[in-house]
Formats: structure tokens, C-alpha cells, sequence
């Protein structure tokens, strides 16, 4: 029977077999199958640490939420526990990948006039890591501007009070530094960017490195730094929502420890979940902005262009066939369909061979099916604690190696309609192959999770070379039609930034676009804060600032707009100098 305190799709990876979830995209996430352990996110009551035993690992973070390491066995009671209020489980994690500052309207506030360079503001990349022998990231007597890097993939000796990874402070980067060869630097901290990613950001963001103008190439290029390489549970892996968690937590403690304020940047995301903001992740970003000087950017995502979201208005007695195309090869496929729970509505899947099953039936709990070789494991699910909306999901696991190509139709023939609102997502395009998609998308509420969340600044992309939205940027609005995004946008076209290895590269995605507003937060929260300007430039009064200032873009004329919000950064307009 399934447990109302725990997620959906927890419930679904609970039923699932073996090798169910070996062949699922989604299902394995957070096990670990040689353990035969789950990392959970859990939101709690009481005093979570009495839970500590051999069968559950318990890392607490703020805001009563925690990440636990359980034994199978032991998860299917974690629900008993009168401290345990809900249970989820991780997703995995996609990195999102001109003048930028001109465009942004930063030169004329790094003057001798105003010198906003983010002084006396902590910016925190948690990312991919970063090339810590860069330039970029030095002082000119060659020392590093890295107070502390995080690896979580390191184990060895992690900050008090987690489980994982090893913390390496100024000390030991510098130490590192001033070796007299690559192999020894490596011996004293060996942490890598190996994709560049967050190496790219972090220059973006605060890169203090010259270009043939004379200026900076970064925007807050005074910060101190604070860096957190998200862990991945096994070689070869993806970060997951638990690392993030653990990441975020820890950078608004060490920024209260240090008491300066801190921009936080977050390039990456997910398409699972209703995209209205109430998800554990989501709920926890929003409490934790409440806490201390900081801001939190995140980006909307590139899924604006991919056809991995459609959605559409039922009309009672009509039916609606909702086509997807599969290409060949295919190994792992799921759709979520969210509606409102108002709603009956029965739900069949016809198979690209012609052959149909359902109506499915509406209890709660796992169903399955086989058509043409591919399992359908699917949860019918009911609204949770936090989420009005109805999820039904739907996982495509082929019994052979392929799911089976071709048009696959989830047909929906409404009974009773009261709101008639549905939505449906694909995985994100970089777990797809090419060609996998939605015949009939829509490109709005497109952004990824956690860009949904209300209390952070959820940053899109546009081409300042040719001063218009890039049509891969996540777009909104949230599923919840009351709530705006994207709040801004910023350049996110063959922007050049900090490569891996040293040197520089061009990079295009909304993860170049959020570190311009993150180091725009950093230039503002030092007039604010540091300069004495305004001691209460923080939080929800950056947003604000950024939301009037904002420019608007050719093309529209009605703001806000899903594609670009409020319109594009400009931080010259948005101080009240």
C-alpha cells in the first residue's frame, strides 16, 4: 500500500523491481544498489538526530529539513517516525549551459565614482567546481580569492556536520599555489573542474581577469569566493538534489560565520515536479532566503526549445490525444502528467503499433502494462501536504534494450471538469536522444526546477548581439499563474568566460546568464550593505531593485512576459543613485 508521507515517485521506486529501476531514468536516483541504501530529503519535527543508527545517517540542514542515508528496510518505516512529516526522494541534476556587462549596464558603476566590485560580498558558485589555479581567481600577489572549495566528490574530510566530500580552505589553495609543479599541487588539493562549467560561471560572476578593453571580465571581480563541487553518488554520475541541498545549507552558514552577505548562483536544473514551487527543494530555497543577507540566482534552464513540455484546456466530453514521438534507440522514457484533482478524467496509451490500454484506473498506487515490448510503470497519484495538483507517472522501460519507436498517444477523455488545466513533461533534452519530443509543444512553463521557486531570482537568457530572447531559455510562467517567471533575463549567448586549464572560451545557456545577476546582486548588496547606502539590500529588495530597473527588449510590449519577465538586467537603472 502506498504511503501518503512519501513522494509519488518514491512510492513507484519502492514497488519497482530491480531491474525496473536499473532500466529507469528517474527510479535508481538516490539508491545505491551495492548498500542497498536510499538518500532521502526529508522535512521534520522534533529532534531528527534521535533517528541516528546504524540504519539511518542523518544530516541535518536548516529549516527542519535533512538528508538521510536509510537501509531499504528501514525506509518503508521511516513514515511511522512521528518526526518524519514527508519524504522525497533526489532527482538529478542538469547543468544548463558579446558584452555581457555593457549590455547589463555595469561600466558606469566601476568607476572611481561608485567602485562597485562586490566588496565585502561573499559570491558562492556551487557548481561543477572550479580551476582553482586560474588567473581569474587569484589576487595580484598571485594568493587565491577562495575562502573555501567544497569538493563533495573527495572523501576524505568534509566540513563539520556532513557526510561527504573534503572542504579545502585558503591555506591549503594557496599552499597548493605556490608548488613548484602540477603534480604536487595536485597532491595538496586535488579538486578539478573537469567539465568547466562551473569554471565558466564562477568567471562570469566574478572572474577578475583584464580584457584588451581594460575592464574586468567578471562582474563582482573583488568577491571573496566560496565553492561547492556538487557530488555525484558513483563515477561517471550526475549531482542530485541532496548535494545541492547539503551545498546551499552550508554556504549561508559559513556566510553568517564570516557575517557578509552573499550572492549564491545555481546553473543547473530538473523537469520533474508540478513547476509550481512547492517540491522539498523548492519549500527549502524559499525558507533558507529568509535567512541572513543573501541572494539566491537561479537559472531558468535551456528547455524552452526542446518540445518536452506540452499542456492544453479539456473540455468535458471531448477527448485529447497527446502525441510523442520516439526515436529509435531510445532507452529510457517517462512523462508526468499534472492536472488538477477537481478534474475526472480517464487516461488511455495507445502504442505506436495501434494497440491501446486503459482507461487507467484512478487509485492510488503503481499500474503496469506491456505493449510492443516496453513495460509502462505507472503511478496514479493524489495531491500531497504541499501541492494541490494530481501527478500520474508514467515510466517507459523497455523489457529488451529499445522502447518501442514511433508515435506513442496518452489519450485523456475528460468526465467531470471543474478547472480543465493539464500539463505534461518530458525528461530534460540532455537525457533524450534527438528527436524525442512532443509533436504538438508549447514552450511556456519551461523553466526547470528550482528556478521555480518563489524566493529566488529566477534568471533567462537573451542574444545581446541581436537584442532578443534566445529561444532555448526556459520560459513561465510557474504552473501557478500567480507567481512570474523568469524576474529577468540576462545575456546568455557566446558569452567569453573562464575555461578549465586556464585560458578563456565562448559559452552560450542560462547558466551564463544567472552569474551576471548574481555578481549584479554582489555590486548592489556592496552599495547597500558594505558602502552603507541601504543596510537592508538583500533578499526580496534586490529582486525589486532589479525588477524596476529592468530594460525592455524589442518584440514586446507587455511586461511581465513569460519569455523575458520583467526584461533584461541593468543594474545602472535599478540603484537609486
Amino acid at each position: 500500500m502506498a504511503n501518503q508521507k512519501i513522494e509519488n515517485l518514491l512510492n513507484l521506486a519502492l514497488d519497482a523491481t530491480d531491474q525496473e529501476r536499473e532500466k529507469s531514468l528517474n527510479l535508481n536516483v538516490g539508491y545505491d544498489e551495492q548498500e542497498r541504501t536510499w538518500d532521502v530529503i526529508v522535512k521534520y519535527n522534533g529532534d531528527i538526530e534521535r533517528l541516528q543508527s546504524e540504519a539511518i545517517d542523518v544530516v541535518p540542514l536548516m529549516n527542519q529539513f535533512a538528508i538521510l542515508t536509510v537501509t531499504e528496510s528501514v525506509l518503508r518505516e521511516l513514515p511511522n517516525f512521528p518526526e518524519i512529516e514527508y519524504i522525497e526522494k533526489p532527482k538529478r541534476l542538469f547543468f544548463a549551459v558579446n558584452d555581457g556587462r555593457a549590455a547589463s549596464c555595469m561600466s558606469a558603476l566601476q568607476t572611481s565614482r561608485y567602485n562597485l566590485f562586490g566588496q565585502g560580498i561573499l559570491v558562492a558558485i556551487i557548481d561543477s567546481g572550479i580551476d582553482y589555479t586560474h588567473p581569474d581567481f587569484r589576487n595580484p600577489n598571485g594568493t587565491t580569492r577562495i575562502l573555501e572549495l567544497w569538493d563533495q566528490t573527495i572523501q576524505g574530510n568534509p566540513p563539520q556536520g556532513y557526510r561527504i566530500g573534503t572542504l579545502y580552505l585558503r591555506e591549503q589553495i594557496n599552499e597548493a599555489l605556490s608548488a613548484p609543479n602540477m603534480q604536487t599541487q595536485m597532491e595538496i588539493v586535488p579538486s578539478r573542474d573537469l567539465s568547466g562549467h562551473g569554471t565558466a560561471v564562477a568567471g562570469i560572476a566574478a572572474g577578475n581577469g583584464r580584457a584588451s578593453n581594460g575592464l574586468y571580465r567578471g562582474v563582482a571581480s573583488l568577491s571573496d569566493l566560496i565553492v561547492v563541487k556538487l557530488g555525484t553518488p558513483r563515477t561517471d554520475s550526475f549531482p542530485r538534489t541532496t548535494e545541492l541541498m547539503q551545498a546551499i545549507d552550508y554556504v549561508v552558514k559559513r556566510a553568517l560565520e564570516y557575517r557578509l552577505p552573499v550572492s549564491i548562483n545555481l546553473s543547473f536544473g530538473n523537469t520533474y515536479g508540478s513547476h509550481d514551487g512547492t517540491s522539498l527543494l523548492e519549500t527549502y530555497i524559499n525558507l533558507t532566503a529568509n535567512i541572513w543577507k543573501s541572494c539566491i540566482c537561479i537559472g531558468t534552464g535551456n528547455e524552452g526549445a526542446t518540445a518536452g513540455h506540452t499542456s492544453g484546456i479539456l473540455t468535458e466530453g471531448v477527448p485529447q490525444e497527446i502525441e510523442i514521438a520516439v526515436t529509435e534507440y531510445e532507452t529510457t522514457l517517462n512523462v508526468q502528467i499534472w492536472k488538477s484533482y477537481s478534474d475526472d478524467v480517464d487516461i488511455m496509451i495507445r502504442s505506436p503499433g495501434g494497440v491501446t490500454v486503459g482507461p487507467l484506473q484512478p487509485i492510488l498506487g503503481p499500474q503496469r502494462f506491456v505493449l510492443e515490448g516496453t513495460q509502462l510503470l505507472l503511478y496514479y497519484g493524489e495531491p500531497s501536504p504541499y501541492s494541490t495538483a494530481q501527478e500520474i507517472y508514467i515510466d517507459f522501460i523497455p523489457r529488451d534494450y529499445y522502447i518501442a519507436d514511433g508515435i506513442w498517444t496518452i489519450i485523456l477523455v475528460p468526465r467531470r471538469i471543474v478547472s480543465g488545466e493539464y500539463h505534461m513533461w518530458l525528461p530534460s533534452e540532455g537525457a533524450l536522444n534527438v528527436g524525442t519530443n512532443f509533436l504538438r509543444p508549447n514552450a511556456d512553463t519551461t523553466l526547470t526546477i528550482p528556478s521555480t521557486s518563489s524566493r529566488a531570482i529566477s534568471v533567462g537568457a537573451y542574444n545581446t548581439a541581436l537584442g532578443s530572447y534566445a529561444a532555448f531559455s526556459g520560459r513561465g510562467y510557474t504552473r501557478n499563474l500567480g507567481l512570474v517567471k523568469p524576474d529577468i533575463v540576462a545575456p546568455g549567448v557566446d558569452i567569453t568566460s573562464t575555461s578549465a586549464n586556464g585560458g578563456y572560451g565562448v559559452f552560450t545557456g542560462t547558466s551564463m546568464a544567472t552569474p551576471f545577476v548574481t555578481g549584479a546582486c554582489a555590486m548592489m548588496m556592496q552599495w547597500g550593505i558594505t558602502d552603507g547606502n541601504d543596510p537592508f539590500l538583500y533578499g526580496e529588495k534586490v529582486k525589486a531593485y532589479l525588477i524596476k530597473g529592468a530594460r525592455p527588449l524589442p518584440g514586446f510590449s507587455v511586461y511581465p512576459n513569460p519569455q523575458v519577465g520583467w526584461g533584461a538586467l541593468c543594474v545602472r537603472d535599478s540603484l537609486p543613485l
